[in-house]
């Protein structure tokens, strides 16, 4: 690996006069930092990050924190951050923290590599290190929030999205609803579960009929063992609707391999949208997040408050609208 002494020789500087270029000392001329950079990328150079640092070089990396990469909607936020971020001279690093313990030596890690900030979908229950350290560091919360955690939150409208979901349901006739969601735990859970339940209420529906299950949004396996149970059941419910992408996910695989028709067996209304969800069985009626949108303006908040050195440890919040997109899997239930 090259030395910043090798580049100094080949540009014809001084060693300081490197790290300077490197870290767009306003001291040093556009030319000399042309020059350096061009020996530097030649010679494959890569300065010292914490060094540059010391000298008073601002870190140009972004930590983003997410549960799960495995579906469309936490990789479009990725996605969508890092274009963000590139397009205004920082680096995006993708974090994978589903438990408390990997959450905490995550935060830990990205603090240490001097992040300037970190964008977060944090778990329901975070260590006290955890919170500690991101009370006093600059962070964002995204989609979840943690009410102990001192920062902005951008999220969506959970609990009317899935009112509105479940309102379709009910006025096409459907009573025996079932909600499979994530965990109560989380703030998406509870506020979905508080959606589900209102609409029942605002429709004056009796609620005895309604089924609620829950568990961890991020697992599949939950998902298709609670399909399967509420197939099996003496009087399966008439509709499903569902609070998480993975879940959603899982279901419409069962039914596929139980040859169980939407909405000719049962209606069906999913959560995002993603591509497949268009073509599945007469096309998905599911809840569509603006997801691009939601990651962009909170990438664009975060870093005009990084880059102005503004405090981020500010109560505000920003609701990005879903709405409900009406396709072929729901109809009236069969008599």
């Amino acid at each position: 690996m090259a030395t910043a002494r090798e580049v100094a020789e080949k540009a014809g500087v001084s060693v300081s006069t490197v790290g300077r270029a490197l870290a767009d000392d306003p001291r040093i001329s556009a030319k000399t930092k042309s020059r350096v950079r061009e020996v530097a990328g030649q010679l494959g150079y890569v300065g010292n990050l914490p060094a540059r640092q010391m000298r008073g070089a601002k870190s140009n990396l972004i930590g983003l924190m997410l549960p799960d990469i495995r579906n469309y909607f936490y990789a479009t936020i990725a996605e969508a951050l890092s274009e963000c971020c590139s397009s205004n001279g920082y680096q995006l690093a993708l974090s994978i923290a589903n438990d408390p313990e990997t959450e905490a030596r995550h935060v830990t890690e990205l603090i240490s590599a001097r992040a300037a900030g970190i964008v977060i979908v944090p778990t329901a229950n975070p260590k006290r290190e955890t919170r500690d350290l991101l009370n006093n560091f600059p962070h964002v919360q995204l989609l979840r929030r943690v009410n102990s955690y001192k920062s902005a939150w951008f999220g969506i409208n959970d609990e009317d999205c899935l009112c509105e979901g479940t309102k379709h349901l009910l006025n096409l006739g459907h009573q025996r609803i079932a909600y499979i969601g994530g965990s109560r735990d989380l703030s998406t859970g509870n506020a979905r579960r508080a959606g589900f339940r209102r609409a029942f209420t605002e429709m004056g529906v009796d609620f005895d009929n309604a089924i609620e299950v829950f568990g961890p949004p991020s697992s599949a396996q939950y998902g298709a063992t609670a399909v399967i149970d509420l197939l099996n059941r003496p009087e399966p419910p008439t509709a499903l609707i569902t609070g998480t992408i993975r879940v959603t996910q899982a279901i419409l695989e069962i039914l596929h391999q139980r040859g169980v028709s939407a909405p000719e067996d049962i209606s069906i209304v999913g959560f995002g949208d993603n591509p497949e969800f268009k073509w599945w069985g007469p096309g998905l009626t599911t809840i569509c997040m603006p997801i691009e949108d939601l990651a962009t303006t909170c990438g664009l908040w975060f870093l005009h408050h990084i880059e102005s050195e503004k405090p981020t440890n500010l109560l505000h919040s920003s609701l990005a609208n879903a709405s409900l997109t009406i396709r072929g899997s729901t109809a009236p239930p069969l008599k």
